[in-house]
C-alpha cells in the first residue's frame, strides 16, 4: 500500500512547514489535490495519515482531499474534454495523439495550524 508512504511524506512536509519559533501549535488540516490517475485511494490515504500522525503535532488533523478529474487535449484538433472512462482517444477526431492536462496531481495546497490561543494560521 503506497498510501502509507505518501501519508508519511505529507506528514513530514506538514510538520516541517510549521515555523520553529511557533511552539505549542498543532496541525489542524492539510489540504491535498489528488488526481484520479495518481493511483491514490483517498480513504486509504486518510486512514494512513491518521495512523502516521499519531503522537505528533498533526494527531487528529483532517486530511482534506480534493479529487482532480482527468482532462485531456487532442494535439491534432485541439479539442479538450474530461476523460470519464479508460479510453484515451479524442472523441472529436478519434486521434490517439493526446496530452493530459490534469489528473496526475498529488499536491499539498495548504496546511492549517492552530495556535495556543485557538486562532488558526494558514501555512500554504
Amino acid at each position: 500500500m503506497h498510501e502509507m508512504g505518501i501519508a508519511m511524506e505529507v506528514l513530514r512536509i506538514a510538520q516541517e512547514s510549521v515555523p520553529a519559533e511557533m511552539t505549542g501549535v498543532r496541525i489542524q488540516r492539510v489540504h491535498l489535490k489528488v488526481g484520479q490517475l495518481s493511483a491514490v485511494v483517498p480513504e486509504s490515504l486518510r486512514f494512513c495519515f491518521e495512523v502516521a500522525a499519531k503522537d505528533t503535532i498533526a494527531e487528529g488533523a483532517e486530511l482534506a482531499i480534493e479529487e482532480i478529474q482527468v482532462n485531456a487535449r487532442c494535439k491534432d484538433c485541439m479539442h479538450e474534454w474530461s476523460v470519464d472512462e479508460p479510453v484515451f482517444v479524442c472523441p472529436a477526431c478519434n486521434s490517439g495523439n493526446i496530452e493530459l492536462l490534469s489528473g496526475r496531481e498529488l499536491n499539498i495546497e495548504s496546511i492549517e495550524i492552530e495556535e495556543k490561543d485557538g486562532a488558526n494560521a494558514d501555512q500554504g
